[in-house]
């Protein structure tokens, strides 16, 4: 049995929540027979994946017994599914890439916003080829990272395609002032990068905001973090926290809302979009 996968707990959280004060057995009996406890289990507990049939069937039935089951949701839950049993590009790296990054990748392609906080690395969605070679290198803390920086190169820079498509996610990214001034013995690697950012700042679904080196203590300097949206339902919204040697998902709903209002915290405290364009620009012309 495969481990569960955020999108798992994702889909058998919000259909827990569905069935609310019902228990397993009453599910079972109100479906006629359609589904036993331990199956209607393991779908709520992300221990095994449920098919979409199997989840228009539930939803059916808890709209049958009162519950409040929008086409929107029925849409999302459903699509949830359905994507999670198909195999995206990043399947061809599968030898390259961690459960947990592989989980991240997947959910970049699902979001409709990305609401991101980096305190020391230019934003993965938003960094050139030779960024991206170079501060891989650098926090490789493994020989086995090491020896496959070009494959992740490769994969960070295809992640990049879900900002570009005929239906893009909306980034809204927030970087610390500092990250701005890194140096770098490649040289024009930091010219190009901040060339980067101002030509992606260009896109209606970018928004890139600086936060000063001066700025008051802020709740961002407990490290970065990355908000996924997807779309009306905020019940389904997934944090990102990565570490230099692990990663982690946040899915409460608490926690999910405070890691939001943590954001908005800072994008209120951060430069304009603006006037983080002319700071990028003036730092990009003393280089």
């Amino acid at each position: 049995m495969s481990a569960p996968t955020v999108r798992r707990r994702r889909l058998g959280a919000k259909l827990r929540t569905l069935r609310g004060e019902l228990t397993l057995e009453e599910v079972a009996e109100a479906s006629g027979g359609l589904f036993v406890t331990s199956k209607l289990s393991r779908i709520e507990t992300a221990k095994s994946a449920a098919k979409a049939k199997d989840v228009e069937t539930l939803l059916d039935l808890y709209a049958s017994l009162g519950r409040e089951v929008s086409d929107e949701l029925r849409s999302a839950l459903v699509t949830l599914t359905k994507e999670g049993s198909q195999r995206g590009w990043w399947h061809s790296y599968r030898g390259v890439l961690s459960p947990v990054y592989a989980d991240l990748i997947s959910l970049e392609s699902e979001a409709e916003s990305i609401s991101t906080w980096q305190v020391g690395v230019i934003p993965g969605l938003l960094q050139t080829a030779d960024y991206a070679r170079e501060i891989i290198r650098a926090t490789a803390m493994s020989e086995a990272i090491e020896a496959r920086v070009d494959a992740l190169v490769e994969v960070r820079l295809a992640r990049q395609a879900i900002l570009t498509h005929e239906s893009p996610v909306s980034l809204w990214a927030i970087i610390a002032e500092h990250t701005l001034l890194s140096g770098s013995e490649n040289e024009g690697m930091m010219r190009e990068q901040l060339a980067r950012l101002l030509t992606m700042g260009k896109r209606p679904n970018v928004n890139i905001q600086v936060l000063r080196s001066h700025t008051p203590l802020h709740v961002g300097q407990m490290g970065s973090f990355s908000v996924l949206g997807f779309g009306p339902h905020p019940d389904l919204d997934v944090v990102h926290n990565e570490s230099l040697t692990s990663a982690l998902y946040v899915e409460e709903r608490d926690k999910v809302a405070a890691h939001r209002d943590a954001w908005q915290r800072l994008t209120s405290a951060a430069e304009s979009v603006k006037a983080s364009t002319d700071l990028i620009t003036q730092i990009r012309k003393k280089l």
